[in-house]
């Protein structure tokens, strides 16, 4: 039985059985809070509310976990994005207020990221202010039911309704998994982090001096120039080039390595440790590990256009591997780090059928390594470059002499990102194959990255920042890279939802801690790793056929049982 609930304006909440049609299957009853009518209702499979975000994080502080939800602004986010309405406000007041041919209100401000005095950020799952943007008089629980049956509505007569309906289901689990994360947190060895850091930067420093070790290369970097050099202001180094005679167009890492100057070792070792200093120094230190000996990111299910998750503040998606030496399982247990195998190419082999594809990606063998015996001459450092250049749109070297032959291996294949990049040239939408919509024009970079190796492109911006043909093909090649990666992401959050729910359904103290595009981390007593690794492959083969159907296609793999985070790679 299906329930939904409602935050009234006293504190207290609103709760009732959901018929099929997501009308009142019986009469509302009036709780205290979120947790107590929880517990009433230990029959309920399923619990429809406003926003996950607004009422699981406190469901968990109250120990109650709940098995599934279904978010309504989160639904109306994607439908809005399907129906060629991205942009729109998808809050529960603008929802109930389109319904009605009311003003639409603007969705709540969205809470800052990290805060640089070293409290704790406010919560991104603290309860909002009940029944809040609604119109005077308007029964919280009425709009939730209202705006949610006219979303089951939109559901069944849009375009392909039962994956667009398994992609609303998956993302809303996904926002479960977020929250249960944010709470376990990653297990955080500060004093190990603090070592670290007196390790690489030579000292802690009195006020907003610099560490030991950037002081002394700052100094090598000036040195080499003969003159003095702030390196951590690119547009005075550039200059310190020109004087020195050498033409520098950036000072990127990959630029600065061609260059033969006595200031580019310094420099590169300098912009390396700021960067740690900066981004995950003492303050990030004491900003986010607690007193607990744990990282507690706040997670953003498609929090990108293209589905992956972003993080608000705390850089959890961009841990550096120096530091992840901090990341320690807890005495007694370990950290099962799994990675997926070659993961966007199977994707690739699934969403588009192509029967060459399949086959290589149904082997048992490494994928790259099938497709250089299969079609890519040169081995497998050839076969991967081929291959990501065709999904990613790289329209020179080596990825581009060998299309001709991918074309004819794996014509569907390609013809599946052929296609996408047509339709992102052509202003229509393009959808990922359960549905999640890239909208028509684009504003930014979603976040999209390969794997390692292959040279990305950067999303297009405004019309107004390009001439309209090469706005039309950087589109294209946005969205020939969208069908891939959001198809990833889709996949990745059926295979979390599996994983949540076998690791409870087997009763393990196993927890979901961390997880980023292709890999995910499990925190278990040592005495569980096997049932982990077991459920582990059980959901990723379980996410596959929900999402693609009967396939040959294999999601392997690689996975590490370790103590210490930085052992996985």
């Amino acid at each position: 039985m299906r329930w939904a609930l409602a935050q009234c304006p006293d504190g207290s909440v609103l709760s009732c059985p959901v018929g099929s049609e997501g009308l009142p299957a019986g009469l509302p009853r009036r709780d205290p809070d979120a947790a107590s009518a929880v517990r009433a209702q230990p029959g309920a499979d399923r619990w429809i509310w406003r926003s996950t975000p607004g009422v699981y994080g406190a469901l968990l502080a109250a120990g109650v976990r709940v098995e599934r939800c279904y978010d309504v602004e989160d639904a109306e986010g994607l439908l809005l994005a399907h129906e060629g309405r991205a942009g729109l406000p998808r809050a529960l007041p603008a929802a109930y207020a389109r319904l009605h041919g009311l003003p639409v209100p603007d969705d709540p401000a969205a809470p800052p990221a990290a805060r640089g005095d070293g409290e704790p950020q406010p919560s991104l799952f603290a309860a909002e202010a009940p029944g809040s943007g609604l119109p005077p008089g308007v029964d919280p629980l009425d709009a939730l039911l209202q705006v949610y049956a006219a979303q089951q509505r939109r559901l069944a007569r849009g375009e392909r309704p039962e994956r667009m309906a398994l992609l609303v289901t998956a993302q809303s689990a996904g926002l479960l998994v977020a929250a249960e994360m944010g709470r376990a947190g990653i297990p955080w060895r500060a004093d190990v982090h603090d070592a670290l850091l007196l390790e690489l930067l030579g000292g802690r420093y009195p006020g907003n001096l610099e560490p030991p070790r950037l002081a002394a290369l700052a100094q090598e970097v000036s040195r080499a120039f003969g003159r003095p050099v702030r390196p951590d202001l690119p547009a005075e180094v550039l200059r310190a080039f020109a004087r020195a005679g050498v033409p520098v167009g950036s000072t990127r890492k990959w630029e600065l390595e061609q260059v033969d100057h006595p200031a580019v070792a310094p420099l590169l070792e300098y912009k390396r440790l700021y960067r740690l200093h900066t981004a995950h120094g003492w303050q990030w230190l004491r900003t986010w590990v607690d007193a607990d000996g744990r990282f507690r990111p706040e997670y953003t299910p498609g929090g990108t256009v293209s589905g992956r998750w972003t993080t608000n503040g705390g850089g959890a998606l961009q841990i550096p591997k120096v530091i992840r030496r901090a990341v320690i399982a807890d005495p007694g247990w370990r950290l099962v780090v799994a990675d997926a195998d070659q993961m966007e190419p199977r994707i690739l082999a699934a969403v588009s059928r192509d029967r060459g594809l399949m086959r290589a990606a149904g082997g048992a063998r490494d994928l790259y390594a099938e497709l250089a015996e299969r079609a890519v001459p040169g081995g497998r450092a050839e076969a991967k470059l081929a291959l990501l250049g065709a999904i990613y749109g790289q329209t020179s070297g080596d990825a581009l002499k060998h299309m001709a032959e991918l074309r004819r291996r794996f014509p569907a294949a390609v013809a599946y990102v052929d296609e996408a990049a047509r339709a992102g040239e052509e202003g229509r939408l393009v959808r990922t194959h359960l549905g999640r919509t890239c909208p028509p024009s684009g504003t930014g970079d979603d976040g999209s990255e390969g794997e390692a190796g292959v040279p990305q492109e950067e999303a297009p911006g405004t019309a107004s920042s390009y001439g309209t043909t090469s706005a039309a093909r950087a589109r294209g090649r946005f969205t020939r890279n969208y069908v891939v990666q959001g198809g990833a992401a889709d996949w990745a959050l059926l295979l979390l939802a599996g994983l949540r729910r076998r690791l409870a359904a087997a009763g393990l103290a196993a927890e979901l801690v961390f997880f980023q595009h292709d890999e995910v981390i499990v925190h278990c007593p040592a005495e569980e790793v096997a049932a982990v690794r077991e459920a582990i492959d059980a959901a990723a083969a379980q996410a596959a056929h929900l999402a693609f159907g009967d396939t040959p296609v294999r999601f392997p793999f690689t996975v590490a049982v370790v103590e210490c985070y930085a052992d996985a790679k």
